[in-house]
């Protein structure tokens, strides 16, 4: 583990909440006001690197378009000193796809507040001109009320619209997470939220089997399942889950955009009236996010303000400092 000091400008870190290939993710205390932050800090050996270092100004610029409960906030972006950073919102430390690992029963009895927020996240994001890009489970938080957090917009895409969709050609470097990749993702071509559809319909998918939709042997055999070989039924790993639901499953990850839902406002109206098992889940009796200590909502005392974290001491200079936040 990347060992950095305890102090990062006026933030102190409390705790390590994830390790990622070239971030960290920190519970943070701001020492003035004592509000708790989370803290995407690049680690050491790429704190030089420009490319990580735009990745977090995009991230930040992207988050400056999005205003909704379903998308973590994002509160500043620091480049001075010698590590640059993200500060944002403390919500849940667990994801999706930490709650599927133990099972896909651990969230099913709140599976449907949790689709429509997930859903409603992506609908805000792509009613501001952004495709994500990278859905699946590890970026959405989840609380134990089922609150959800949409997070990490690192390689999020801005949507063409009219003359520019007519400008440039395929992508040359292919970005993604290979199991929930869109097959015009995978080619390299434009996107639009459809993809984002294809992508959230492989996130239902393990949602409600705890299974990925595809596997293969290789990853460019994994690639290739997605863009041609059939599309599998939930019905088959977990028979409690209704055809009407599995039917949804299918149609968004139709191999070709235009047989998807048009868009996430058209999606979310069809599951409204979609039941997704034939019984009721039941609520474990065991509950995973007594092993997630930030689970659900921070205290009163330590929420975070509505302010940018520094605004408090800077009102005089009507500094307004904005930002949101990846993984």
């Amino acid at each position: 583990m990347t060992k950095i000091r305890d102090f990062l400008g006026p933030y102190r870190l409390a705790r390590l909440i994830r390790l990622g290939s070239s971030c960290q993710v920190w519970e943070a205390v701001e020492t003035e006001t004592g509000h708790r932050f989370a803290l995407k800090v690049l680690r050491e050996d790429f704190r030089q690197n420009r490319q990580e270092v735009a990745f977090l100004k995009s991230e930040f610029e992207i988050a400056n378009a999005m205003n909704h409960p379903n998308i973590i906030k994002m509160y500043d972006l620091v480049l001075t000193g010698n590590a640059p950073f993200l500060v944002l919102e403390l919500f849940s430390e667990l994801n999706m796809k930490q709650a599927l690992r133990r099972g896909p029963e651990s969230i099913a009895y709140m599976l449907d507040r949790i689709i429509t927020e997930c859903v409603e996240g992506l609908y805000h994001m792509h009613s501001q001109g952004y495709v994500h890009c990278d859905i699946k489970p590890d970026n959405f938080l989840v609380s134990r009320e089922g609150e959800v957090k949409l997070i990490d917009f690192t390689i999020s895409q801005k949507i063409r619209k009219g003359i520019a969709k007519l400008w440039g050609g395929k992508t040359k470097h292919i970005q993604g997470t290979r199991s929930y990749m869109s097959p015009e993702q995978i080619r390299g071509k434009r996107l639009d939220p459809r993809s984002d559809i294809y992508s959230f319909g492989c996130v239902l998918f393990e949602m409600v089997t705890g299974k990925l939709p595809y596997t293969g042997e290789s990853p460019n055999d994994l690639l290739n399942k997605h863009i041609s070989a059939p599309i599998p039924s939930p019905l088959v790993a977990n028979d409690n889950v209704t055809p009407e639901f599995a039917t949804i499953i299918r149609n968004m990850m139709a191999k070709r955009p235009e047989e998807r839902p048009e868009s996430m406002w058209e999606l979310l109206k069809t599951l409204r009236v979609t039941k997704i098992f034939k019984r009721p889940p039941r609520i474990p009796e065991t509950s995973i996010f007594d092993d997630f200590p930030t689970s659900g909502r921070i205290s009163n005392q330590e929420q975070a303000p509505s302010t940018t974290p520094n605004q408090d001491k800077n009102q005089d200079k009507n500094q307004d400092k904005k930002q949101e936040d990846n993984k």
